[in-house]
């Protein structure tokens, strides 16, 4: 009898122990940072991590060079992520503190504050969510909230100290095995332009795909074979935001880019018209077709309410400067190397390489083209453009069609 009461209690005492090791394993295991998104907003940049459990957090921003700086507590932070880079964020890096503490760096093209950061707990099939928004703003602000003092946090034993991120062996950039955070010599730069987003959809195929969404996706997945080839590659947008035309030109000056390329899906009248086209600027449309599709497509800023019915003096400029360089002599050249690599792998239209007054291609000093994936409007090809498996192939042969475009004598010596 007594031997079972000892039995039963050192059971249950040993059935406590291991539930207590369990739950203190938990509290000190690192939480693990999965995943790392950028996202575009009307008046900043979103950051978000995907993690699996909370964290403390410290968040502050810096001048000289400007750049927002986020704290971690006990974080293990994978280094494969993709680079994260957009208009806002030039550059994305990661080191170590005291301890398993990270530091995640954004080196900012421009001012912006930390308007708020927060986390949120697994919801709908979400896991654990670090977000931190940075709202726009003029250069004096950003100096005067500069430092760990105006540090946004869920840290109560945290005191601002003076901070330095100088990189060190213990800094990384996402995406790439060189730990010193840098790159040794400058990579060739690709803008990526998903076409249509936000209040802009596109075309819209028989059962409901819409282009912006097509587009987007087929961006990032030519971005991230991009990358892993060695090019510093940009997207207009990395999320379903609308972007006028003017300013996806803009956006690729700003990054000194390249190469530009406008990433679409066609749509036709005639359900049966399939096949990929290729287009570069000319002020002549290679035919009806191509002119009117510029002509849909140019429309797009109206929605966004800029007209593009009339030429200002800048487009006018611009349209001259085009006339005085070889721009459109690269572009016509990175167009031939397109559709000799696409010619292997889909079908393609008729005279595939055309020509059309695209506001988006209008950029003086950056050889650009304008991909038309294929038809929405048939039923075969919106089916196809929605299988990730066939928007590789695409991607591939437009990686190709780079490759080559750079080896090209011409290009490579300048």
């Amino acid at each position: 009898m007594l031997r079972e009461i000892f039995r039963k209690i050192l059971f249950t005492a040993v059935t406590v122990l291991y539930c207590f090791y369990l739950m203190l394993a938990d509290v000190l295991a690192a939480t693990k940072i999965n995943d790392l998104r950028i996202g575009n907003q009307a008046t900043g940049v979103r950051v978000v991590f995907d993690m699996d459990r909370r964290v403390n957090y410290r968040v502050f921003v810096l001048d000289s060079p400007k750049r927002l700086v986020i704290d971690l507590d006990d974080a293990d932070i994978k280094s494969n992520f993709p680079t994260m880079i957009n208009q806002v964020v030039e550059k994305t890096r990661v080191g170590k503190l005291d301890g398993n503490n990270k530091r995640v760096v954004l080196d900012l093209k421009r001012a912006a504050l930390v308007n708020k950061a927060f986390v949120l707990e697994p919801q709908g099939g979400k896991p654990w969510r670090f977000v931190v928004d940075l709202a726009f703003a003029g250069e004096r602000e950003f100096n005067n909230k500069a430092g760990q003092r105006n540090a946004i946090t869920n840290d109560s034993k945290f005191t601002p100290q003076e901070s330095h991120d100088k990189p060190s062996k213990s800094w990384f950039s996402f995406g790439s095995s060189d730990t010193s955070g840098f790159k040794t010599e400058r990579a060739r730069i690709i803008v990526l332009d998903p076409g249509h987003g936000g209040k802009d959809p596109g075309a819209i195929g028989g059962s409901g795909t819409y282009e912006k969404n097509i587009t987007l996706a087929m961006g990032k997945e030519l971005q991230n074979i991009l990358q892993k080839r060695g090019y510093t590659v940009y997207l207009t947008r990395s999320t379903d935001i609308f972007i006028p035309l003017r300013q996806r030109i803009k956006i690729a000056q700003n990054y000194k880019a390249d190469l530009f390329m406008s990433i679409h899906a066609d749509s036709a009248q005639n359900r049966q018209a399939t096949g990929l086209s290729v287009y570069t600027l000319s002020d002549t449309a290679s035919d009806q077709e191509a002119a009117a599709l510029a002509e849909r497509e140019n429309k797009a800023d109206i929605i966004g309410g800029v007209d593009l019915g009339g030429n200002t003096k800048e487009v006018n400029d611009i349209l001259i400067s085009l006339s005085q360089t070889d721009t459109r002599n690269k572009s016509s050249k990175y167009a031939s190397y397109l559709v000799k690599e696409m010619a292997k792998s889909v079908k393609l239209v008729k005279n595939t390489h055309r020509f059309a007054g695209f506001a988006v291609l209008k950029a003086p000093d950056i050889p650009s083209s304008l991909l038309e994936m294929g038809y929405l409007s048939n039923r075969t090809e919106e089916a196809n453009l929605k299988r990730p498996a066939y928007r590789q192939r695409l991607a591939n042969a437009a990686a190709n069609a780079i490759d080559q475009y750079f080896k090209d004598p011409e290009i490579a010596s300048r």
